[in-house]
């Protein structure tokens, strides 16, 4: 049986020393932008994401309710005078440079777009960035749908808060404008079209606690972000997330599509978002759309959408009102929340259709291994599952989920332990 190969989160200490590091190998020899070669002005962070429930609902301005990761992204950053960018990543042997007033939509390409567009955002809005020389590394999986780079856009939007002197990163109503310039460097500049609950996970979570976030326009920050406390070890809980290894990316036409979907059965219901669907009426606004829906996609689509928005408040409820407590689970409550899991899953493959075999064959292992429940987490096409199984029951089901893959002869999944964590900031 082979084992499963667990990913762990770096501590705070050891992510700043490692960029503090790969700082001083890259500009060691370059003293003209600092007083002292080699030295960062700081080090920040931001974390990946795991969203529990409520997938494909934040461009429909509907509800999610996400973590933050205790794996992160790493930053180490010095600014410059001028408006020249160069940075360094451990995930490459690429460094990357551009003038900011280079920097628009559709001119620029590479990795150090999620960078650039981040300080162009902030530009944008008004905000008086420079140039900067700056590091990356991150313990967040790449491709899983952990949000891997909306954590790179929040570690720099933090850092830029912070050296530039924006005076954003104090509040949640300052956060949110880091948040616009995170999700306005994702759509425009990196060509991903995200809904913003990747960005606003990132800065906005707190630790041992979940993110209901509700984007229907207009709300003000309290009512759009509401801290719910999540306290999983209490409750002889854990959130045990499934990295498939299914390269998972946004920008290959699938993600637009399903979006494009959703506006379109939009256009054709009049109305401005789906979020304006009651569910009580959902089989009557479904036979509206029969017309206009020869292969039953856009009907499909919506049903997705409005079920997943009464699962993800269920579940929000659920959650206030405790899965368990001293240890010991609630079994009523957590059966209930697992069947909201289940339900959203299978919503997800068949109504929504953006699960592949890894993500159904991890999900369908964890069950039948006595996860509680478990669901495809993000975008989907691939990238990770996340399942809420008893404490003592996390070894055997990463065991048999690595089992499962294995005698399907597909790449062996990474494990990771998921306690809500902290948002972006600074480390040193």
């Amino acid at each position: 049986m082979p084992a499963p190969q667990w990913l762990p989160a770096w501590s705070r200490d050891e992510g700043a020393e490692r960029v503090r590091a790969l700082f001083g190998r890259t500009f060691h020899d370059d003293g003209e932008t600092g007083p002292v070669p080699g030295t960062p002005a700081g080090v920040w962070s931001a974390p990946g994401r795991v969203n529990i429930i409520g997938e494909h609902t934040d461009y429909n301005s509907g509800l999610c309710l996400p973590t933050a990761l205790p794996h992160r992204t790493y930053v180490a950053l010095r600014p410059r005078e001028d408006d020249v960018v160069r940075i360094a990543s451990a995930q490459t042997d690429e460094p990357w440079t551009i003038r900011l007033a280079d920097v628009r939509a559709g001119s620029v390409s590479g990795w150090g777009v999620y960078v650039a567009g981040v300080a162009w955002a902030l530009r944008e809005a008004g905000h008086a960035v420079r140039g900067f020389d700056a590091v990356i590394d991150s313990c967040v999986p790449f491709g899983a749908s952990l949000s891997s780079s909306a954590a790179i856009e929040c570690a720099f939007a933090v850092a830029f808060d912070d050296v530039f002197g924006l005076g954003l990163g104090g509040s949640d109503l300052g956060r949110a404008q880091l948040v616009a310039a995170a999700r306005r460097a994702e759509n425009e500049i990196a060509g991903a079209p995200t809904g913003g609950l990747d960005q606003s996970a990132s800065l906005l979570c707190t630790e041992g606690e979940a993110l209901l976030l509700d984007f229907r326009p207009g709300l003000p920050a309290d009512a759009f972000a509401q801290h719910v406390p999540f306290d999983l070890a209490s409750a002889g809980l854990n959130l045990l997330v499934v990295d498939t290894r299914a390269p998972h990316q946004l920008v290959d036409g699938q993600y637009a599509d399903r979006r494009a979907s959703c506006d379109t059965a939009e256009a054709y219901l009049g109305l401005e978002t789906l979020r304006d669907i009651d569910p009580a009426d959902l089989d009557a606004t479904l036979d509206r759309l029969a017309p206009f829906d020869v292969e039953d996609s856009l009907r499909r689509r919506v049903r997705h959408v409005v079920t997943e928005i009464e699962r993800t408040a269920e579940f929000a409820a659920l959650v206030r009102e405790g899965l368990g407590a001293d240890g010991v689970v609630d079994e009523e409550r957590a059966a209930r929340a697992g069947a909201l899991m289940n339900a959203s899953h299978a919503s997800l493959r068949d109504d929504y259709e953006v699960t592949v075999l890894e993500t159904d064959l991890a999900v369908d292992t964890c069950v039948a291994a006595g996860a509680i429940g478990a669901r495809m987490t993000g975008g989907g096409f691939g990238g990770s599952t996340i399942a809420l199984v008893r404490a003592g029951d996390v070894e055997t089901v990463a065991a048999a989920v690595a089992e499962a893959f294995a005698a399907q002869g597909l790449t062996a999944p990474g494990f990771l332990a998921a306690p809500p964590s902290a948002a972006a900031g600074r480390d040193a």
